[in-house]
């Protein structure tokens, strides 16, 4: 890793990954960069408030400060303001975690969320990370707007992960991946079961306009024992007027404005689409 900027982003991407902390040598190691470099690098973001050392142990830590950027932002752009009606109906409805995630650029990250579990087993995951295209119910439905070729690129730069690091289930190829993509266009909505993580089954439904790149994609996740796959055959009408909804109305937020006007992963706006909810 070379370069200043990308250096100090690596960092305070890292550290995200660990809310604990991290010791100066590990952090360095991780990043592939001397010692002495991840050392002024941290100390300039400790001066700027980014990062903060633990009492007694020196590790490093993130401030909320990156909390409260993206918390702003957020509220600007209109997108929670927007969605959350829907996202609550859904997560009533359905009794479980509803989530909403948005394209920016390559990447769909999870922004809002609606919790429909009242009792019992709950999946309520932290929000703001990234989706794991090749394995997530969100990935699937959001590649499933894409062309095979587009998709497989985003695969290939973002990587297919382990079994170890995500459900027993999750697609060993990129052959594999692209067969539950496929199945998930010809669907309209994705269905997971033990692919992201043990335990939990989830279904997601891209939101766009006909003839337009995705903007988002609305997720309903779960734990296997209750959200079985009739189960999320029963909701797939229900989530896919969700989406639909959630795109109509979606001009109220400039990020979504901007979204479709950039075509979201780089396509052009206004490419003819494979599935249109």
């Amino acid at each position: 890793m070379s370069g200043v900027l990308e250096r100090t982003l690596g960092i305070l991407e890292l550290l995200s990954r660990h809310g604990e902390g991290m010791e100066l040598a590990a952090l360095a190691d991780q990043l592939g960069m001397p010692r002495s470099a991840a050392h002024r690098l941290l100390a300039d973001l400790v001066r700027l408030g980014y990062v903060r050392q633990a009492r007694g142990r020196g590790d490093y830590l993130l401030t909320t400060r990156l909390v409260s950027l993206g918390l702003s932002y957020l509220s600007q752009s209109g997108i929670v303001d927007v969605a959350q009606p829907l996202l609550n109906h859904l997560a009533e409805v359905s009794g479980e975690l509803v989530r909403l995630s948005v394209v920016d650029g390559e990447r769909l990250t999870w922004v809002a969320r609606a919790q429909g579990a009242r009792q019992g087993l709950r999946y309520d995951p932290d929000m703001g990370v990234d989706a794991q295209l090749s394995c997530s119910s969100s990935g699937w439905a959001w590649l499933s707007t894409l062309s095979d070729d587009e998709g497989l690129g985003l695969l290939a730069r973002q990587g297919l992960g382990s079994v170890q690091e995500f459900g027993p289930h999750a697609p060993t190829s990129l052959q594999a991946v692209m067969d539950a993509v496929r199945a998930t266009r010809e669907r309209g909505y994705s269905m997971t079961t033990d692919t992201y993580s043990l335990g939990l089954a989830a279904m997601s439904a891209p939101v766009r306009f006909a003839g337009q790149a995705a903007m988002g994609v609305i997720t309903i996740a779960g734990p296997t024992v209750r959200f079985t796959p009739e189960r999320m055959r029963e909701l797939g009408p229900e989530l896919l007027s969700v989406a639909s909804q959630l795109a109509a109305i979606s001009g109220a937020s400039p990020f979504f404005n901007l979204t479709a006007e950039t075509g979201g992963s780089g396509a052009a706006a206004g490419r003819k689409p494979i599935y249109a909810p």
